[in-house]
């Protein structure tokens, strides 16, 4: 199969064509051809969409899919098929199923179900067994299997020496150790951000200070064990000045940002929609201005959907009743191209992400692996829950004004549109 990409422009600052109109031509998922213009044959795959732009295929760091066990939430072939409409090359996939993905042949699971997508699945392990924080997996047979890091999806650890001695055991493998920053005890029963909005709403607040303290915690093992640590999905304008700090003394620390918390604070909360019930909480409008300041300066390495679908009966309840979590593929980069420029997000999708998980990242270049990514970054549009392909519909972009739509992917020999 041979497939003639018309017209693009090219975003990808690693490729000498960065910035650039072209036309692609991609023979058996191989880029064979970039010229200002490639003569159409009957028999090629033709793609002419208006406004194409295309850049390094996107990774999403933090997708929760229901398979095994939460089906009704979201299954593998339908979640990869989402993932894929939405310009999604690569997801890693956090281990929060049922059972728990914390043993090689859980994580050989995930991958056999995945075979022969056009999106590549990366199972993220659990660090513990059962995700209870009380006995560390069995990380390298999980890493031999396929897993690419390892972490108690939203549930931190709170035993300091079982972090401790994560951190020193996967050193002996390169292996990434995930750490998901709240403080239960200062969390407590919380279920918002603790400040104005919470105290008006009458609802239980969650401190900043439970994802400082678990932050901090961390940075401290972290500096006495070395090794490599990532924190998924910060919060807070503290959160963003500890790692920096972090940073500054050469840590191996990186972090992510969900697309809710750059983008909403918690002044969505007025109306008690649950799909704005989130994990850490949506916080202050200055803590969003921080961390989108934070992903222009690389204090933050990396940007995700935090994709985690919810089924009806779980979400559709009294606000304090309702699980914690929002789906976000379909909307993410309508949603983040609202507030950062198009270069800090492809930047924040493709290179950082791939290089923190060990993903190999493909030039847009001749003789390169063809792994893209389609969209229009300039049209506008009104999110609606018709618009929504996963099979839970818990969005918080729900009827907001979005700018910028993924077209698809061509990834693994196979051409993915909307």
């Amino acid at each position: 199969m041979t497939t003639l990409i018309k017209s693009a422009t090219i975003i990808d600052a690693s490729s000498k064509y960065h910035k650039q109109v072209k036309d692609i031509l991609i023979t058996e998922g191989i880029i064979t051809e970039i010229a200002d213009s490639i003569e159409t044959k009957n028999t090629y795959q033709l793609v002419e969409l208006d406004n194409l732009h295309i850049s390094c295929g996107w990774f999403d760091t933090s997708v929760s899919f229901g398979e095994p066990g939460y089906e009704e939430r979201e299954n593998i072939k339908n979640g990869l098929t989402v993932a894929a409409k939405s310009g999604f090359t690569a997801v890693a996939v956090n281990a929060n199923a049922n059972p728990i993905i914390d043993n090689k042949s859980a994580v050989e699971f995930l991958k056999n179900k995945a075979n022969g997508f056009a999106t590549n699945l990366y199972p993220i392990a659990a660090l513990t067994q059962g995700s209870k924080g009380i006995e560390m997996a069995e990380l390298y047979d999980m890493q031999q299997s396929g897993a690419i890091a390892f972490g108690d999806y939203t549930k931190p650890i709170a035993d300091d020496n079982l972090m401790k001695v994560a951190l020193l055991y996967a050193q002996n493998f390169n292996g990434l150790v995930l750490s998901f920053p709240k403080n239960k005890s200062i969390a407590g029963e919380g279920i918002a951000n603790e400040g104005i909005n919470s105290t008006k709403l009458g609802l239980k607040g969650i401190p900043a200070l439970a994802e400082h303290i678990q932050i901090a915690r961390d940075l401290f093992l972290l500096e006495y064990t070395g090794g490599k640590l990532h924190i998924p999905t910060i919060s807070t304008q503290k959160s963003v000045a500890l790692i920096k700090e972090a940073k500054e003394k050469g840590l191996q620390i990186t972090c992510s940002v969900a697309a809710h918390h750059i983008t909403l604070s918690d002044d969505e909360l007025h109306e008690f929609d649950s799909n704005f019930k989130t994990n850490p909480p949506l916080r202050t409008i200055a803590d969003t201005k921080a961390i989108q300041e934070a992903v222009k300066t690389g204090t933050i390495d990396i940007i995700t959907a935090d994709h985690n679908p919810i089924d009806v009966e779980h979400k559709k309840v009294e606000f304090g009743e309702a699980k914690d979590g929002t789906i976000g593929l379909e909307s993410m980069f309508g949603a983040i191209n609202n507030v950062l420029n198009l270069e800090d997000f492809i930047e924040n999708i493709t290179t950082r992400p791939k290089e923190v998980f060990g993903i190999t990242n493909h030039s847009i270049s001749e003789n390169s692996i063809a792994d893209i990514t389609l969209f229009n970054p300039d049209t506008t549009y009104t999110f609606t829950k018709e618009a929504i392909l996963s099979t839970s519909k818990n969005s918080a972009f729900i009827n907001k004004k979005l700018k910028g739509l993924a077209y698809g992917i061509f990834a693994n020999n196979q051409l993915v549109l909307k």
